[in-house]
């Protein structure tokens, strides 16, 4: 599949006006080291309508850099792409830019050399705390995305970079709902300062180093009076893999600006299911957790999930096309259900880029609720019934009992 020219991803983002991107194949976009940038608004790209095995992006990323967006069934995985260590190639796997108004659901993120899935922006815009919140990403809700595996001592010009997430300076209203991390070294998310973010019923398996963390830097903001972040989290659980440092809080609290923070029903466990602590913090400075009695963000709309329930369904639901798993998928989604796997250098440690054969099947309209982009039959382009599992040659004779 193409990466530019007629009838491609890019040709359709560079587009203008109201839009809606469906696919009549499927396959692998090699972006050979380059980015996709929507700068153009009004924008649904919905992978889900690809015949299978989907869509899938490797060598390179998604900036968002306009507003009312929503993505939806893709496959970014970023990779390293044989670029030696520490030479510069430094890609995120899916981030937004000043965007507003954006919707990334059902999504996996895997391998970026930067982060996987963030929001990001300018840090001061103006000079007034709103014109700084409007002047950077305010609005964006991650549902249902698999974040996994950023790779760590790979091409970052900063050494070990294996991140989550990254909500940086000022940006509001960012909404993580449903999402998994899992298998890296920190930002689960990071949360920058004077950021507000809402974290409802996530899974952060196996963190590293730190899983939910706010930072103001006064390295960053001098001049600036510092902003207070605001942290509410709902149903969420951490739990601890072979990776994780022995007594990792599910908050840490770090730089030298307080941060609100609204908990309940949070659940920390470590790889044999023992309690680990919800706060704790590093650096030695004045910032202060200031507990709140009632949430800091709206909870309405929300169906929220006992943390308790929230692996299985996650593992159910998470990622791009859960009816049309891809091979990193099930691995990573296995392995979290199996308490294995762990952080990795380089996407060689873990098979490398899939080798797909591409696909073509027409779309077809009066198939396709357009407001919603869900099928009128009920069933997904490539459907599966049954139970998904990465099965070798061997395995799938054993399930059969054909050789």
């Amino acid at each position: 599949m193409a990466k530019d020219g007629p009838g491609s991803l890019r040709a359709a983002i560079a587009a203008k006006g109201p839009r809606v991107i469906v696919f009549e194949v499927g396959g692998v976009i090699d972006l050979e080291r380059s980015g996709i940038e929507i700068d153009s608004p009004f924008v649904t790209i919905a992978g889900q309508t690809a015949p299978a095995p989907g869509i899938t992006i490797i060598k390179g990323g998604i900036d968002i850099k306009t507003h009312d967006v929503k993505l939806s069934h893709l496959r970014v995985l970023t990779g390293a792409d044989g670029q030696p260590r520490l030479s510069g190639w430094e890609a995120d796997a899916l981030s937004t830019v000043r965007a507003a108004r954006v919707v990334v659901e059902n999504c996996t993120f895997m391998w970026g050399v930067d982060e996987n899935m963030s929001a990001s922006g300018p840090r001061f815009t103006g000079t007034t705390v709103a014109q700084w919140r409007a002047g950077t990403s305010h609005d964006i809700v991650f549902r249902l995305n698999l974040a996994a595996e950023g790779l760590a001592n790979a091409s970052h010009p900063k050494g070990e970079h294996s991140k989550g997430s990254l909500v940086h300076d000022n940006a509001t209203g960012i909404v993580f709902d449903r999402n998994i991390w899992a298998h890296n070294v920190e930002r689960s998310p990071l949360v920058k300062g004077g950021a507000q973010v809402l974290m409802v019923n996530n899974l952060i398996y196996n963190p590293q180093k730190r899983a939910v963390h706010y930072n103001l830097m006064d390295l960053e903001w001098t001049g600036q009076p510092h902003v207070t972040g605001e942290i509410t989290a709902v149903g969420n659980v951490m739990r601890g893999g072979n990776d994780t440092d022995p007594g990792l809080p599910f908050l840490m609290l770090g730089g030298v600006g307080d941060l609100a923070f609204y908990g309940r029903d949070n659940l920390a466990v470590d790889r044999l299911g023992n309690p680990l602590p919800m706060f704790g913090r590093y650096g030695t400075t004045k910032a202060r957790l200031i507990e709140a009695e009632a949430p800091l963000a709206s909870l309405d709309g929300y169906r929220i999930l006992p943390a308790d329930q929230v692996e299985t369904a996650l593992l159910a639901t998470a990622g791009a096309r859960p009816w049309d798993r891809g091979s990193e998928e099930l691995r990573v989604l296995f392995f979290i259900a199996e308490g294995r796997g762990q952080v990795i250098d380089d996407e060689r440690e873990v098979g490398g880029y899939p080798v797909v054969t591409p696909t073509k099947a027409p779309f077809v309209e009066a198939e396709w609720d357009l407001v919603t982009m869900t099928p009128r039959s009920g069933l997904y382009p490539g459907q599966k019934p049954g139970t998904q599992e990465g099965l070798s040659a061997r395995d799938r004779a054993m399930r059969t009992g054909r050789p």
